[in-house]
Order: C-alpha cells, then structure tokens, then sequence
C-alpha cells in the first residue's frame, strides 16, 4: 500500500521588475512577525532600566516643562488655554515622531546577525520600532489627559477621534523617514550622528512649542510650513484635544500629500537597495 504523497507547490522564478514595489503585500502577509518583532522592540527598550514605561511618561512631561519655562512668557497669548497644554500637546505627537524615527534609522545594523542568516521581509526592521511607539503614544496620551483635567479641560468627543488620521500621518511619515534614514545607515554609519540633528530643527519646523496662528505667517511661508508633513500631524492632533482654530482643509490635504510623497519614496528607495543589505551590514 503506497503511503499518500501531498503535491508540491510550483515555485516560479521571475526576473526582477525594472520597477521595484512597496512590497505592502509582503508585510501584511508577514504581520505576525511584524507583531514580534515590535514586541520584542517594547521589551528590548525598557529592558534593565532604572524607570521602565515611566520614561514614556516622563518625555512629554520635560518637555512641556522646558517649553512653558523659555518659551511660555513670551508665547501665552497665542497658545489655547495655559501655555503648558499647548506644548504638551504638541510634545505627545512630536515625541512618537521622533522615537520611531530614531529607533528605526538604526533598526537594520541592530538586526544585523539576523539579515545575514535569515530571510525575512527586510521592511519589517523599519517598521517594527513604529508599531512599538504606539504603546509609548498611548501613554502619553493619557498623561495630556489627566494634564487637561487638572486645567479643567476636557476634548469634545466629537472632535477627539479626528487624531487618528493625524497620527496615522505621523506614522506614515515616520516609516518614510525611518525607510530612507535605516537604508543610508547600512551604507553610511555616521547617519547615526546626523539623525539628531535633522529632528532637532525639524522639532522647530513643525511648530511643536507654538501654534500655527503664532507664527503670523505670510505667502509663501505659510504654504511651505504645511508641505511639512509633521506640521499638520502636530496642528491636527493639537487641535483634537484642545480644540481652538481648526485646521483648513486645504492645508490638511497638503500635509498629508507630502507625507505620501515622503512615505512613498523612502519605501522605493529602501526596496531599490534590499538585495544589498546582508552583504554591507
């Protein structure tokens, strides 16, 4: 009696595209390694440290506290309600920007002994470190929200759910960014030392310790400040919780264009360089 044999399936060699894809599909096939990988990114990060998640915490906290103290005598008559809302607000978003942003850049050199001995979608590495950062978001969310409740402030439920699109234009970006940043640092080590820098001024950039109103921008200044994609994220986010003058629609599509410009060519330039990595990391 001859033992059942399953039927194997055909696997089909094809030359690259000329055009090289997202490989959108390839994550979403792969999300539950994507799930661990960010997983073990929360678990790697607060591992053997003094404070734990309180340092997610504690981040927008010391930065309302710097802001409010430079920055808050001078800035009060433009802010929605006490100054310190105003920069924490800003403080949340910019925060999970700039976190992800960060851990991303370096997410391929840190996996550098499991690119060369596995294969695994090489976007996962960027992508992970983002994923992580909602949890540090959430937190810090919470934190905006006790804040505002001892200022006897409170966001309209109507108008609170309108930050998630604008988070999900911050993260957007953020894998962009990280994208371009993760792929230059496997060719270019010294990107690790540029990175800061580049947030520091983008931090100026997005209006995260003043409102868009403050600047009293004038044309074309006021349209180049919306082609940052963090701008509207911070502007959209902030307006969320504290409501105040809303963002136009002309300036919000703006924003979120340039943040699928941004996302979209760091994920080209990324997949262009792939086949390259586990032989330069």
């Amino acid at each position: 009696m001859k033992a059942a044999t399953t039927p194997l399936e055909p696997h089909v060699i094809k030359p690259a595209p000329r055009r090289p894809r997202l490989g959108l599909r390839e994550v979403w096939r792969n999300r539950e390694l994507l799930s661990f990988f960010a997983w073990r990114d929360i678990k790697v990060r607060y591992k053997q440290t003094l404070l734990g998640v309180v340092w997610a915490v504690i981040q927008p906290l010391m930065y309302m506290v710097v802001f409010t103290l430079f920055f808050g005598r001078f800035l009060d008559v433009y802010s929605v309600g006490p100054y310190a809302l105003l920069a924490l607000s800003g403080s949340v978003i910019w925060l999970f920007f700039a976190n992800s942003v960060t851990l991303a850049a370096g997410s391929l050199v840190g996996n550098a002994s499991l690119l060369t001995k596995v294969y695994f979608p090489r976007l996962l590495a960027p992508l992970a470190p983002i994923i992580a950062a909602l949890v540090d978001l959430v937190l810090a969310t919470l934190v905006l929200l006790v804040v505002m409740a001892g200022y006897g402030e409170f966001p309209k439920p109507q108008r609170a759910w309108t930050a998630v699109p604008f988070v999900l234009l911050a993260a957007g970006t953020a894998a962009g960014v990280g994208a371009w940043l993760a792929a230059l640092n496997v060719k270019y080590r010294d990107i690790r030392f540029v990175v800061p820098f580049l947030l520091q001024l983008w931090l100026f950039a997005s209006a995260v310790f003043i409102s868009f109103d403050g600047l009293n921008l004038s044309q074309p200044w006021s349209t180049v400040f919306w082609l940052n994609p963090m701008a509207g994220a911070v502007e959209g986010f902030r307006w969320a919780m504290l409501g105040g003058v809303r963002p136009e629609f002309f300036h919000v599509v703006l924003a979120s264009v340039s943040g699928i410009v941004v996302l979209g060519s760091g994920l080209l330039y990324f997949k262009r360089l792939e086949r390259v990595f586990a032989d330069i990391v």
